[in-house]
């Protein structure tokens, strides 16, 4: 392509590509329902790099759409509208250790994986953990505030981010907080770009707060009547544990990670089950699960006697996603506060069963923190299509639905280009025109991933 070409050659050493698999392959992440078309992908290895083409872009009015481990479920790193993508997978070096301040210094295309390694080596952790730890980057991370399976004990990645390198819209470099722990100097731009699915500025560089390797640790694996046994066990071993996780899936869910290979768990099958990962208790664990029998809200159960059973109970809850995954489901994301669950899930799961039969729809999540993932499988006689425009229109009752119960219809993926005609369900029209007005501040010709989180607004 001679003009983009023109557009990036003049960059040093910067390595570039329009071929049709590079294209196809970076344009599109999890998501898989749109079609990629960008014009370029450009892999630089220096943040000067990273400048110089956001100057080219904005130069020439093309628009980016930075791309880290392409693993989000909302079309947030999707090219489909000739964009230039910028991947940060080559921008992949742990930089440095402070043993003072317990911090690492990373660029933004270091692995998750790479991170916690990096951490346990120096004989510490970084604490937030995905099932997609070995393929999401720490920039996609900061993108979308990841959260995870350990958010009730360590909340999400804006904790953990004591410092940011963000190159913005103009190829300006902002170094933000800097690491310090007290800073109340003005606006904090580092929780501004947090969260923001890179349509505020690219992040390049982050500086990680590190904290103590997780105590030994014990797994209960659960099988519970029905979701408000969900929440009581909850409630009662928050209680008497210090709890790391707490995951729930469905029996639908079980089925599918069965039918994947894993074995079953238990004799019978129940409606719930609840993956629960506390400080080494035995006892009390062993208290709390007797008075869960007695009580009738817990059906049956397995505590971890080794790292095995550890990891055979883990696999029951994060092999859902893969288990799935060839079936390219539809998916959503979403979170309420804890107390509105049951209710919620009611209401939820009839408005499904009553408008939507035929859908199998597989629930599991983060109950600690309140997210809830949602995946529809496609019917095997209805058309891609046919099953994209249902899943729409369930997702607008959906939001509707969440709307009523005071949540979000996005919990830790974003909003991206899937949930963009739902924000108004989350977000009310006096937040969302400051969230413009903030945009055209920092972007004003709307080139930093256009069209995600809202439509765009390109007057230029």
């Amino acid at each position: 392509m001679q003009g983009i070409a023109t557009v990036l050659s003049p960059i040093t050493g910067l390595k570039w590509s329009d071929d049709p698999d590079d294209l196809q392959r970076y344009g599109i992440d999890w998501t898989h329902l749109w079609s990629p078309a960008p014009c370029a992908v450009v892999w630089p290895v220096t943040v000067e790099q990273v400048r110089a083409v956001v100057r080219a872009a904005t130069t020439n009015n093309l628009a980016l759409v930075p791309s880290g481990g392409r693993t989000g479920l909302s079309g947030g790193a999707v090219a489909a509208n000739g964009e230039l993508i910028v991947s940060l997978e080559k921008m992949n070096r742990v930089l440095d250790f402070n043993a003072v301040e317990r911090t690492l210094k990373v660029e933004a295309g270091t692995v998750l994986q790479v991170i916690q390694e990096a951490a346990a080596a120096q004989g510490l952790q970084y604490p937030i953990d995905l099932a997609a730890r070995g393929s999401c980057t720490i920039g996609g991370n900061i993108a979308t505030n990841a959260g995870g399976i350990r958010v009730l004990r360590y909340g999400n990645t804006r904790e953990w981010v004591v410092g940011l390198t963000v190159v913005t819209a103009q190829g300006e470099l902002l170094e933000l907080n800097r690491g310090l722990i007290k800073n109340s100097s003005g606006y904090d731009l580092r929780h501004l770009m947090i969260g923001s699915e890179g349509t505020l500025g690219i992040v390049v560089g982050a500086e990680l707060q590190l904290t103590e390797p997780l105590p030994a640790s014990q797994v209960m694996l659960l099988a519970l009547p029905n979701f408000k046994s969900v929440l009581t066990a909850f409630v009662q071993l928050r209680a008497t544990l210090r709890l790391q996780a707490y995951e729930f899936l469905t029996d639908v869910a079980l089925a599918r990670v069965v039918q994947h290979g894993a074995p079953e768990p238990f004799d019978e099958r129940h409606p719930y089950y609840v993956v629960a990962e506390f400080d080494d208790n035995e006892d009390a664990a062993l208290q709390v699960f007797e008075q869960g029998v007695e009580g009738g809200w817990i059906a049956d159960g397995a505590l971890s006697t080794s790292d095995d059973h550890q990891r055979k109970f883990w696999h029951l809850r994060e092999s859902i996603t893969e288990s799935i995954a060839p079936l390219k489901p539809y998916k959503n994301d979403i979170s309420l506060r804890i107390g509105q669950l049951p209710a919620f899930l009611a209401e939820a799961q009839a408005l499904f069963a009553e408008r939507y039969p035929d859908f199998e729809v597989i629930w599991f999540g983060h109950i600690g923190d309140g997210n809830l993932h949602i995946s529809i499988i496609r019917p095997a006689d209805w058309s891609e299509q046919a099953f994209a425009a249902h899943c729409a229109a369930a997702t607008k009752e959906l939001a509707a639905c969440i709307q009523r119960h005071g949540g979000s219809i996005s919990a830790e993926h974003g909003i991206g280009l899937l949930k963009r005609d739902y924000l108004d369900s989350t977000r009310s029209d006096a937040e969302i025109a400051a969230m413009r007005a903030i945009k055209a501040a920092l972007d004003p010709q709307g080139l930093l991933n256009p069209g995600k989180v809202f439509a765009p607004d390109r007057h230029q």
